[in-house]
């Protein structure tokens, strides 16, 4: 193999190796709202991402809480510093699940990014 073959053969599988590492890393796995709301115990603590429709929103000066709707169900989410999106918005929120509580079939719950 020529030197200029080898040299080539290098930039290929650095480029492909690139890719690979750019497209997963913007893979992140969506969860529906209902499994977390059907399952806390499974993911309080842990960092999740949902995505939806903004239901309901209020916010002063970049931190404040909305309502995300992914047609299986619906949570909040409270932003800190990041401002929140307008009612009706498709997003996307990705923070820290937390439980508060599960009363008569009833939960209560909240993504905090």
């Amino acid at each position: 193999m020529t030197m200029r073959a080898q040299f080539t053969r290098t930039i290929r599988a650095g480029v492909f190796l690139g890719f690979a590492v750019i497209g997963l890393s913007g893979c992140s796995r969506t969860i529906h709202i209902r499994d977390l709301l059907d399952r806390p115990q499974e993911y309080d603590g842990k960092t999740v991402q949902v995505e939806g429709t903004v239901t309901q929103s209020a916010g002063v000066l970049g931190t404040g809480a909305f309502e995300i709707d992914d047609g299986t169900g619906k949570i909040y989410v409270v932003a800190r510093g990041g401002g929140v999106p307008r009612e009706g918005a498709k997003t996307k929120a990705k923070g820290r699940f937390e439980s508060v509580f599960n009363l008569l079939g009833r939960s209560l719950a909240a993504i905090v990014q």
